[in-house]
């Protein structure tokens, strides 16, 4: 009976702290489950927050889009009207087929893309060897040439505006082949930025590559052709769509080579469009309707640039 009577505190001890320590453990599930409750409202939040913005920002940024495809199918040449509605009244292609048959929209889009494809070709030539030679060579003056053309980066193309006039007067370029011109013009203006821009994406290129080719039996050019251009294709692919948007978009200097026929057949789409202006009235409907003509091409081209836009294809290329 003595052992029994002693060992009776204990056990009450025991079990007293037992249940403590089950309310404890229970208050502190309760705790972490309301924290997780509060962490996960917190998350939806601020998700929902992201989504709103996201969603703000698209329709900001197709406002413009739907506006003008709008404008096109209205059938009049009104661009402001006072009935609020998402679609015009009577939608039709009245204006679509005016493009087509009234105006060389065809021709415009012609020229564009051979001013931007030469100029394209051009700039991305002359950017990519410079961009090799400044990167992989070095030799007396290489960072005074790279100061340079960083200064001259800062200068707006149109301070060379009588410049050039006098360089295609010189080359016979203004009466005889003037779109030529406007790429040699559009090709030079992108130069320093395409050329700073490769040299960046060369300056990440293991040169060990092409002396490993080199090794094999290449010459340095074929090591620049064969290893260094194809792993070069995310910078050119970028290099070269912002030659061709460039002079894609180009108004300025096109205005200033370009001189229209009686047609105006010989102009590139952004001066044709500006010519159908008058200095008391803007068709809106048939500018709307060239406008979205002209912009499918460029939508197709950008889709198709995507699949050169790749990265890491030099990763795991030398061991050790």
């Amino acid at each position: 009976m003595s052992n029994e009577a002693a060992n009776q505190p204990a056990r009450l001890s025991v079990g007293t702290l037992t249940q403590t320590e089950q309310r404890g453990a229970l208050h502190t599930a309760e705790k972490v489950a309301s924290l997780k409750r509060w962490r996960r409202a917190r998350s939806a939040l601020s998700q929902g927050l992201v989504y709103i913005y996201l969603i703000g920002m698209t329709i900001f940024a197709l406002f413009p889009i739907y506006y003008v495809i709008q404008a096109s199918l209205a059938g009049g040449q009104n661009l402001y009207t006072t009935d609020l509605r998402l679609l015009p009244a009577n939608p039709t292609l009245d204006n679509y087929v005016y493009a087509f048959t009234q105006m060389p929209i065809l021709a415009w889009l012609g020229n564009t893309f051979f001013v931007c494809g030469l100029s394209t070709l051009i700039g991305i030539i002359f950017s990519m060897t410079g961009a090799y030679a400044l990167s992989r060579f070095r030799f007396r003056g290489r960072e005074t040439t790279l100061s340079l053309l960083l200064a001259l980066q800062a200068f707006p193309g149109l301070l060379a505006i009588t410049a050039y006039y006098y360089l295609l007067q010189y080359l016979n370029l203004l009466d005889t082949a003037p779109l030529v011109g406007l790429a040699i013009i559009n090709a030079a203006g992108s130069l320093v930025f395409s050329c700073w821009n490769i040299k960046g994406y060369f300056d990440t290129l293991p040169v060990e590559l092409e002396q490993a080719a080199m090794i094999d039996g290449a010459s340095h050019w074929q090591a620049f052709l064969r290893v260094t251009l194809p792993l070069a294709t995310p910078a050119l692919a970028a290099s070269a769509l912002l030659i061709f948007v460039g002079g894609w978009s180009e108004f300025a200097l096109a205005n200033f080579v370009l001189n229209s026929n009686d047609t105006g057949s010989n102009l590139t789409f952004i001066l044709g469009l500006y010519r159908l202006q008058s200095d008391y009235h803007t068709p809106w409907g048939y500018f709307a309707a060239a406008s979205v003509i002209i912009s499918v091409p460029l939508i197709f081209l950008f889709l198709y640039a995507q699949r050169f836009f790749k990265s890491g294809l030099t990763i795991g290329g030398i061991k050790g």
